[in-house]
């Protein structure tokens, strides 16, 4: 079992970070060490913050690694599409050359850098890199012929 004491500032800051730190989970984390430092056991800090004792032990060590700081890290896994690495590239070609359609631009994207995509998956990298997709249609009423005197 790791103990681990508080100072005053460190309560403090606890204190703060688990009401208003942008991330739920660093705002768990904070609430977890806070309770702790309340004199709660650690089944019951695991119960009243819905995590497990191994959870609440992974919470203490990094406190005890790196202080509030290190609880602040954020660890979480988010894989990048092979798309942005020629974003740049990708964003040059469409800005000179506009396709018509989100197939078109997934064939022009393979043909130019080698990565093939499925539809989604494109249409939300056009949207990421700041190229908007536009729906063109008929206007109506101009679908009749034009000189023909009647309308």
């Amino acid at each position: 079992m790791i103990k681990i004491e508080f100072t005053k500032e460190t309560i403090e800051a606890l204190n703060y970070e688990r009401y208003h730190h942008p991330r739920p989970r660093v705002q768990r984390k904070a609430e977890a060490l806070w309770l702790k430092n309340q004199g709660f056991s650690h089944q019951k800090v695991a119960q009243l913050t819905d995590i497990s004792v191994n959870t609440l032990t992974n919470y203490l060590q990094e406190y005890a690694d790196g202080g509030i700081d290190k609880l602040k890290e954020d660890r979480c896994y988010r894989p990048k599409s092979e798309l942005v690495k020629h974003t740049k590239t990708i964003e040059d070609y469409f800005r000179e050359h506009p396709p018509a359609s989100i197939k078109e631009a997934m064939s022009k994207i393979e043909e130019i850098v080698g990565v093939k995509r499925s539809e989604t998956r494109v249409c939300k990298f056009l949207k990421s890199i700041g190229i908007k997709r536009r729906k063109v249609g008929m206007v109506p009423g101009m679908s009749k012929c034009r000189g023909t005197g009647s309308v």
